[in-house]
């Protein structure tokens, strides 16, 4: 099979577990747009929390995409369009809100290029780590959300989250997306709206159909993309789930999985590192 593009999960997949792109994979993924290969960063991620690693792997001068809010948004890398987005009204956020009450679980959604909370925890300050966004504790969290956003996330350990995930599925099935990008962050989007479905989006765009589409994760926000894509790839540190869907399981992130992808699959991409 020859493929045309190239779909990358970011934490956990692109990145090592210090959160930076190994010099192996780089040369990697730079050869394979040198070559005509579309690479697309995909990530539950916001977009502010995106472009450090696009420029790294010059995404503007290759012309690839950013799908970022757990694909609520899609980034031509070299114009800066945005050219796919959805979001959440306030009364939809409003309404969440009241859920997490109800759960006894933290909230957060993103206003601006900020983090917004009402209730302080670890899982938030992770975000704002991993984002380089501020987190702004508000005390009414309601009154802070006054437009549309991308998404909201609820967050406690995994033990907690597991259960909850799948009830809300249920019971906000048709309304809204729900899925966990780690263990400890539930994220909410529009409904009908995945990383698959904005994926899909893109590649009729191109002109790329599905069978010539690469897509690697390991989190549960990437099954939709993993199972549309002709060839779907779970990293070696991915969740059972995860793996049980893929098409084929690469090495982990600490192991250049995703070079080892691009070596395997696109044969006349040269990896000298």
């Amino acid at each position: 099979m020859s493929y045309k593009m190239i779909v990358l999960d970011m934490d956990d997949t692109l990145l090592t577990s210090d959160h930076t792109i190994s010099p192996k994979t780089k040369e990697a993924l730079l050869d394979a747009q040198e070559r005509g290969y579309k690479v697309v960063l995909a990530s539950g991620r916001p977009t502010f929390a995106m472009w450090d690693a696009a420029r790294e792997l010059e995404l503007a001068k290759y012309g690839s995409f950013i799908l970022s809010f757990n694909g609520a948004s899609v980034i031509n890398c070299e114009t800066n369009e945005e050219i796919f987005s959805s979001t959440l009204q306030p009364d939809t956020v409003a309404h969440l809100h009241d859920i997490s009450e109800r759960e006894g679980i933290a909230i957060h959604t993103y206003v601006g290029n900020e983090i917004v909370t009402d209730r302080p925890n670890p899982y938030t300050d992770i975000e704002g780590e991993l984002t380089g966004m501020p987190v702004i504790h508000v005390d009414n969290f309601k009154d802070a959300v006054t437009a549309p956003v991308v998404k909201c996330l609820m967050l406690a350990d995994g033990d907690t989250l597991a259960p909850i995930e799948t009830k809300l599925q249920e019971e906000l099935a048709g309304k809204l997306a729900v899925a966990r990008s780690k263990p400890f962050f539930l994220e909410f989007t529009e409904a009908g709206v995945t990383k698959g479905t904005s994926l899909a989006f893109l590649a009729d765009q191109l002109g790329i159909a599905q069978k010539e589409v690469i897509a690697c994760g390991d989190g549960n926000n990437d099954l939709t993309m993993i199972e549309w894509a002709g060839l779907g790839v779970a990293m070696g540190n991915a969740n059972m789930t995860v793996k049980g869907k893929a098409d084929f399981i690469t090495k982990s992130n600490n192991e250049d999985g995703i070079a080892h992808v691009i070596e395997t699959y696109m044969a006349d991409v040269l990896v000298t590192q």
